[in-house]
């Protein structure tokens, strides 16, 4: 790498001995290789995902008409029945879920199901039972946001791209690392930004010390977010819940289950998207159901926290499946209720998960911006800006870098062979992310089989 090679790579120094330009090269070619395949998914996942930070708040200015009722303190609250009966009323369906009112000012939400399956949530005031509207099942805008950050409306093939971006980013946060390292500079481009935004220097520095400071944050957000992947995170969630009917292991499971799962009748968290229902079997030849407000009283007994859901039993055999998932983990809850004796065949709380799936829980609450309340999310939309900050300036640094009729690809290494060390730590990634190294083994065919032959021809002209 010739002095003028190296200042372009951002070493701020004269060239270093041959095989540590060279080892610089491989590294600055694979990082740029990770921000072309990332950084487009980044930036939406960043923009997403900082939304989806303040969905209880975006949502409730966006369907306050809905969702906000008006405190009347001296006024009794309509019975669970009675509000299920006025959504039905209103729309002649099958009730399907009750949503208890998290708050004084929240309204009550009713899931409805018609015959074809589809399904709309209706709203209705706790205090009088009357209907504010509807909304298509999980139809609020932010439900909206959040399928698109998973990718969920695209299929799973589309979202197996979460688990590839959640790998490349941890190589491109790797890789970054080595290059930003200071080797013997000053404070430019290390914790500063030097020149003006005309320089080609400032955007250089700009990602530098953007992606050194946010770097943990990426990976953090890339593993966290890993377990909702659909391939490597659903083979970690049987793993993690191991045979038990889906339950964590140490909740006992020794009532007769469904082929039900907990999600499909609510939302739940990570750890038990494989829960089974339990079966009803106190029915008496004359049995009764006890009735929502029975069983609402009981939920309220064992102290669920404020905004539980219940799924409603569908069957003799079904049960009222009451969870709740609040920021705070300790109160996370799944009560399973015989719906004839209202006795609770499965009771189960955060404190019940593995070790895997409590860290797991952990991480995923605090990627979601709910463990450590308004500090967590203001964190978290500084992190999804500065993401967005480091896809900018590498799209700036990369257009003013890239010489004319050119790639724009970094050089690659004089010897080849700077590529086994740096290819045995890819494999090892490949590894433990199979689709991750797949994509790997990929980029490595295109880059030896397209790239650089095109980048020769391109040289030779």
């Amino acid at each position: 790498m010739t002095d003028t090679t190296a200042q372009d790579a951002g070493t701020g120094a004269l060239a270093s001995p041959a095989s540590s330009s060279d080892l610089y090269r491989a590294v600055w070619r694979w990082h740029f290789y990770a921000g072309l395949l990332v950084l487009p998914f980044m930036i939406t996942l960043a923009v997403t995902g900082a939304l989806y930070l303040f969905r209880e708040e975006l949502d409730a200015i966006l369907h306050a008409d809905l969702k906000r009722v008006e405190i009347r303190e001296t006024v009794a609250k309509a019975t669970p029945s009675a509000i299920v009966a006025a959504a039905l009323d209103a729309y002649p369906r099958r009730a399907v879920k009750y949503i208890s009112p998290a708050g004084d000012s929240d309204s009550a939400e009713i899931t409805v199901s018609a015959d074809t399956g589809q399904r709309l949530a209706v709203y209705v005031d706790p205090y009088d039972a009357t209907v504010l509207g509807a909304l298509p099942d999980r139809g609020t805008v932010m439900w909206t946001v959040r399928y698109l950050h998973s990718l969920r409306y695209f299929g799973p093939t589309v979202r197996s791209v979460i688990e590839i971006v959640g790998g490349w980013s941890i190589l491109l946060v790797g890789t970054g690392i080595y290059l930003w390292w200071p080797r013997r500079r000053g404070r430019g481009g290390v914790t500063s930004v030097r020149g003006t935004p005309k320089n080609r220097m400032f955007w250089r520095d700009t990602h530098a010390v953007t992606g050194i400071f946010v770097g943990f944050f990426i990976v953090f957000l890339a593993i966290t977010g890993m377990p909702w992947s659909g391939n490597w995170g659903a083979k970690v969630n049987e793993w993690a819940n191991g045979n038990n009917f889906g339950y964590p292991a140490g909740v006992r499971v020794d009532v007769p289950m469904s082929d039900v799962k907990l999600a499909e009748i609510a939302p739940t968290t990570w750890s038990l998207e494989q829960a089974r229902i339990p079966q009803s079997t106190d029915a008496a030849p004359q049995a009764r159901d006890m009735g929502l407000d029975r069983a609402v009283e009981i939920i309220d007994g064992l102290g669920l926290h404020r905004g539980y859901t219940i799924g409603l039993p569908s069957s003799p055999t079904g049960v009222y499946s009451a969870s709740v998932y609040p920021d705070d983990l300790a109160q996370q809850r799944v009560v399973h209720l015989d719906q004839y004796s209202g006795k609770p065949l499965v009771d189960m709380s955060y404190a019940d998960y593995g070790p895997l799936g409590r860290w797991l829980e952990f991480g995923i609450n605090t990627h979601m911006g709910q463990q450590f309340g308004l500090a967590n999310q203001l964190l978290l939309v500084v992190v999804c800006l500065a993401i967005v900050m480091l896809a900018v300036s590498a799209g700036v640094m990369w257009w003013k870098r890239r010489p004319k009729g050119s790639l724009g690809v970094p050089p690659m290494p004089a010897d080849r062979r700077v590529f086994r060390g740096l290819l045995a730590i890819l494999a090892i990634g490949g590894i433990i992310f199979p689709l991750v190294g797949l994509s790997l083994i990929a980029m490595l065919a295109v880059d030896l089989l397209v790239i650089r032959p095109l980048g020769t021809r391109l040289s030779a002209r």
